[in-house]
């Protein structure tokens, strides 16, 4: 590409560099941003300034937007893929954020509604059937501490919708067994209600029952008793980390002989589709998922087009059938 490329050296007091500095602290506190998204909102942003060569506000015109997002069409990975539609628009999405921004503080640039996000390619869902959740929920069995504590696990991704980074955030005086609900505090600190399915409340019971450690987190590393000594944990009782989940979701899954690639937000995904197979409306969805937007919760539309074809071959053209 001809037009513009990258630029390694920076300078950190650029004044867009500072403004930026200043947008990321108001993502902190105004908006209560995870650390996470703070930090994959300044990496894109570094990006842009590096590849378009921007220094100050007034660097930023259509024009090098326009080739900065040409660049981007045009970048591959390190396999040589091209980057995916959907990365290109987050980084679209965090440029529009960035400009909004400079609007609100009286800073002159391009208008962040002159940048149109595009199209992206309807994202696919992958969850399990019914028949396959009983298969990966069975797989974790037996009564010693671990197996109860992956039962409990598995039960409470499906019962909850829950994410991964939510689940593992939880300890034990969070959950009320006894009212078979608790809250839980998601993405952008939004606090929400989420609800125990029976068997889930149950193996969480028991898994509670066998723990005797003091340690405060829900989901603890197990120790693990290997030729006098112990493996795991040998410091004492552990959190959980988010990577142990995906391992564990993934070793019953393939326990359970299930073939797709399985992740713990795959039972996210599950839950969803579960509950609107079972009549339940897309709004209530988005409220339990703790979706900002009802636009993310649209992409179960898998599910409520098949219900559409349902109620059309139900209650459509009933008098010229008779």
């Amino acid at each position: 590409m001809n037009g513009i490329k990258p630029k390694h050296e920076s300078i950190e007091t650029d004044p867009v560099r500072l403004l930026a500095r200043k947008f990321l602290e108001h993502l902190e506190i105004e908006l209560s941003r995870s650390p996470r998204t703070i930090d994959s909102y300044g990496l894109s942003l570094k990006k842009f300034f590096v590849t378009a060569h921007i220094r100050t506000p007034e660097d930023i015109t259509l024009e090098r937007i326009r080739e900065y997002r040409l660049h981007l069409n045009r970048e591959t990975t390190p396999t040589g893929e091209p980057l995916r539609k959907t990365t290109q628009t987050y980084h679209v999405v965090v440029l529009r954020a960035f400009l909004k921004y400079l609007a609100k503080e009286d800073i002159v640039t391009v208008p962040a509604e002159k940048i149109e996000v595009g199209k992206t390619p309807t994202r696919q869902v992958d969850f399990l059937e019914l028949e396959e959740i009983e298969r990966l929920l069975s797989s974790a069995s037996g009564d010693s501490l671990r197996s109860l504590r992956d039962r409990a696990i598995l039960e409470l991704l499906f019962s909850a919708g829950l994410r991964v980074s939510e689940l593992t955030s939880l300890d034990r005086d969070h959950v009320n067994l006894n009212k078979g609900e608790f809250s839980i505090r998601g993405k952008g600190a939004k606090l929400r209600i989420v609800f125990l399915s029976d068997d889930a409340g149950d193996a969480l019971f028991r898994y509670l029952e066998k723990r005797r450690d003091m340690d405060p987190a829900l989901f603890v590393a197990v120790p693990i008793a290997k030729k006098g000594f112990v493996k795991e944990g040998a410091l004492g009782d552990i959190r959980l980390t988010q990577r142990s989940v995906q391992r564990l979701v993934k070793k019953y899954a393939a326990k359970a002989g299930i073939v797709k690639d399985v992740h713990p937000h795959t039972l996210r995904h599950s839950f969803a589709t579960d509950l609107l197979q079972n009549g339940a409306d897309i709004r209530s969805v988005q409220a339990m998922l703790g979706h900002a937007s009802i636009t993310t919760t649209q992409i179960y539309t898998h599910v409520t087009n098949e219900h559409l074809r349902e109620i059309h071959e139900a209650f459509h053209a009933k008098k010229k059938k008779k």
